[in-house]
């Protein structure tokens, strides 16, 4: 799996991470409230442990984890970008976009 951040991505999460010192970034695919597994939807999450399905992904910028579990759910090739305009991040793959509104949870 291969996931790349965008320079406008890198400036936003920046300061969550130099304020969040000791936690990982985490692309979760996340299902509560969602009906089922194959209804979820990603975000970012600043966690403080890892858990022991997590795999570590290096990027060009900071290192992602990801659930093994739930990397069927997520494309080989990913770019995280920021929206300035919504406030968000975005998840795209060369195919599509995969969630257009992000969000960034600190845990």
């Amino acid at each position: 799996m291969e996931i790349k951040w965008t320079d406008r991505a890198i400036k936003k999460i920046s300061g969550n991470v130099q304020e969040n010192s000791g936690k990982h970034i985490k692309l979760k695919y996340d299902t509560d409230g969602c009906g089922c597994v194959v209804s979820g939807v990603t975000a970012l999450w600043l966690i403080d442990e890892k858990d022991s399905d997590d795999l570590e992904i290096e990027t060009n910028a900071f290192s992602v984890l990801v659930e093994k579990s739930k990397m069927v759910f997520l494309d080989e090739k990913m770019t995280i970008d920021f929206n300035e305009t919504a406030n968000t991040y975005m998840l795209t793959c060369p195919s599509q976009i995969l969630n257009p509104r992000m969000s960034l949870t600190v845990k």
